[in-house]
């Protein structure tokens, strides 16, 4: 029998441990601020569309719409000025991470309250503005949320944090989705005519937005060399360096160019099968209403267990084992929709392939993410290297998937399921080669002496 050597990695908490993680204040705070994050989505999406529909807004206006959403697409573009710049006033009060968190939710509860007063039909543009800065100050909150988790979350508690903070994600997209159209069909069995509706509907959403806004302010900051030194040259130069810093510190990094596409790889055959699980059960006969039930219902729900249950996973086992775990369940997972496509359509056989897709995607999500947060640890560039390594993942991932439907024609429904199966060999092959190398066990360590 081996004797253990203080380079090996640390014993692993029993499971229990593992779940009483959630109940520790930093990762409450996570929680509450991932509530905030998810609130303000819908409110530029879903619920702006059925707003716009439910004024008489034509449908060319709305579809146009959608663009609003692009600043959650190019957030990385603007992820250094968080790095590189401090707010005034707030900085001296709270600290640099706090600050940036602080005047976020403050412009987005003033930009979700300008876009709830803006008038859809005679000045339709007006809101087309109000949706885009709703999203870019979301998306700025999102940048600064994902380095404040990173910084001040130690190792053992990051995939822990990014369970609660997804969960909490959700409940927040439920609240300003479902939430806010609900209370705005109240209102007007109130007698509220429809114009009155809506603007008390969004305000009544930005107040939500004060559950993020007391996380930030009970929130410990998190230690950070940036903050113990004073800044030098202009803010400009600043920012250039910053950036220029984040990139080229990533790329130093021993086989850089092959953790770049296990970042791109390791959740793609997760989301070829989710492109197309939709149009796949609508065609085996569901009907619209019993899909949407089902996902909304008890896929919400695998959703959410099956974040905690990554959680709980990560925190338990090694870098590299969890990784592995959440590797094979996606794969995996993806063959229960074979088996969807021979069996009789019933609302029994559709939720336990929902349930088992959505629990093992919501695994795998959570253990990737806690990779990528062990890979931004530099306190000097964390939010835009994981602003920059999530839309890296996020582009990779639309630009395989658009093709997925051709290929599902050609193939047929069977074959197209077990090649989605397949697709996740290439990220194992990068798994293997990486682990040799010691990439995992490396940032483990470093997390450690961090």
């Amino acid at each position: 029998m081996s004797v253990p050597t203080q380079s090996e990695p640390r014993q692993t908490p029993s499971y229990l441990e593992a779940l009483t993680v959630y109940f520790r204040p930093s990762v409450l705070v996570i929680m509450l601020l991932g509530f905030s994050s998810g609130l303000p989505l819908a409110l530029s999406g879903e619920t702006l569309r059925v707003w716009m529909a439910d004024r008489g807004v034509d449908l060319g206006t709305i579809g146009l719409l959608s663009l609003a959403g692009l600043p959650y697409t190019l957030k990385f573009l603007w992820a250094p000025v968080v790095d590189a710049w401090k707010v005034p006033y707030l900085q001296n009060i709270f600290g640099r991470r706090r600050a940036w968190l602080i005047a976020s939710q403050l412009v987005l509860m003033a930009a979700i309250i300008f876009l709830g007063t803006r008038d859809p039909i005679n000045a339709p543009w007006m809101i087309g503005l109000g949706a885009l800065i709703v999203a870019f100050a979301s998306a700025t909150q999102d940048i600064v949320v994902d380095a404040y988790r990173v910084q001040a979350l130690p190792n053992d508690e990051q995939a822990a944090g990014m369970a609660g903070y997804v969960a909490a994600y959700r409940i927040g997209m439920l609240a300003s989705g479902a939430g806010v159209i609900g209370f705005s069909a109240w209102l007007e069995t109130q007698g509220l005519d429809k114009a009155a509706v809506w603007p008390l509907a969004y305000a009544a959403a930005a107040g939500l937005v004060l559950v993020g806004l007391f996380a930030s302010i009970i929130a410990k900051e998190p230690k950070s060399d940036l903050d113990e030194r004073p800044a030098e040259g202009s803010p400009m130069a600043r920012l250039l360096d910053t950036a220029k810093g984040a990139f080229s510190q990533f790329l130093a990094r021993d086989a850089a160019v092959a953790i770049l596409l296990f970042v791109i790889l390791y959740k793609l055959c997760d989301a070829l099968a989710g492109t197309m699980t939709a149009p796949f059960v609508l065609s085996l006969g569901y009907t619209k209403a019993t899909y949407a039930a089902i996902v909304k219902g008890v896929g919400l729900v695998a959703l959410l267990v099956g974040g905690f249950a990554g959680g709980a996973v990560a925190r338990a086992m090694s870098m590299h084992t969890a990784l592995w775990v959440g590797a094979f369940l996606q794969m995996f997972s993806n063959l229960v929709f074979l088996w969807l496509g021979y069996q009789t359509p019933s609302a029994e056989a559709l939720t336990i392939a929902i349930i088992v897709e959505n629990f093992s995607g919501a695994i795998g999500t959570v253990i990737f993410v806690a990779y990528l947060s062990a890979l931004c640890r530099d306190p000097l560039h964390t939010a835009t290297q994981y602003a920059l390594l999530t839309a890296l993942a996020s582009t990779g991932r639309t630009l395989f998937s658009s093709g997925t439907g051709y290929v599902a024609e050609t193939l047929g429904w069977p074959m197209f399921f077990i090649g989605t199966a397949l697709s996740a060999i290439p990220a194992l092959i990068l798994m293997v080669w990486l682990q040799r190398r010691g990439h995992f066990r490396s940032l483990e360590i470093d997390a450690r002496g961090g």
